[in-house]
């Protein structure tokens, strides 16, 4: 899709709407701002539509982020939607994410990290959207292998953050997806905690160890959903977690 990207901003505190508003503006993007959930939801039922992604607060008043998501999923699949949310929000957070958010971030946030996932995600949608047209014209080069990790029944899509397993589609986070990169990438090495916040939220000061560790309990369960005996990400108790070097256990799907 061509034309300047339009990304909405709903949240209730307008300190932080118009800090993401100014910073995203300053990227490129047109940026429509709305105080809650239901000014957005009206907006976005008029005849302006929907925006290209969506960056969503959960606690607000009129209608939660929660509820707007769920309105705007059953619209779209592929809108983005990328939550912001209180630490101390974790059963909300969890369920935003079940809800299909492409992510989220903690307050208080780095503004440069929101940026920085905003781009990926609009990147990814860039790439799907062009997915036909390079389906057509694709020829099978060496330049495309380079863009893609393989490991046994796992493959990652480098340039469109997209996984596959045993060749079926594995719904991913940008977030998921960074944090089995760096795993998958080094198959039999340990990656501490810390080492996986750096790669997984390079410029955010906020995210916790318990955060990372809710992240790789959902990325089990993504992939235990289409394979029962999924176990090629480890638990190393005291130092981190290592994706399971290759075996015929993996090229078999096990």
């Amino acid at each position: 899709m061509e034309g300047v990207r339009t990304i909405a901003v709903v949240d209730d505190e307008p300190h932080i709407r118009e800090t993401v508003a100014f910073a995203l503006r300053r990227e490129g993007y047109a940026v429509d701002e709305h105080p809650d959930g239901l000014a957005a939801w009206n907006a976005f039922s008029s005849t302006k539509g929907l925006p290209d992604l969506v960056v969503l607060d959960i606690l607000m008043p009129g209608m939660d982020g929660l509820e707007l998501c769920r309105r705007l999923r059953a619209l779209s699949q592929a809108l983005p939607i990328v939550f912001v949310t209180s630490k101390d929000e974790e059963l909300d957070r969890v369920l935003g994410l079940e809800l299909g958010a492409d992510d989220y971030l903690c307050k208080p946030f780095s503004v440069r990290e929101l940026v920085a996932r905003v781009r990926v995600l609009l990147r990814r949608l860039a790439l799907l959207e062009s997915a036909p047209a390079r389906a057509e014209g694709d020829d099978g080069s060496d330049e495309d292998e380079e863009k893609v990790l393989r490991r046994g029944a796992l493959v990652l899509d480098l340039q469109r953050y997209s996984a596959q397993w045993n060749g079926a589609p594995v719904p991913l986070t940008v977030t998921e997806f960074l944090l089995l990169k760096a795993l998958a990438g080094h198959p039999g090495h340990v990656k501490t905690r810390r080492q996986l916040m750096e790669e997984g939220y390079a410029e955010d000061a906020y995210v916790s160890e318990r955060t990372i560790d809710s992240h790789i309990k959902r990325l089990r369960r993504k992939f235990l959903d289409l394979n029962p005996g999924f176990d090629a990400i480890q638990t190393v108790h005291g130092l981190g977690y290592r994706y399971r070097e290759a075996s015929d256990k993996d090229d078999e799907g096990a």
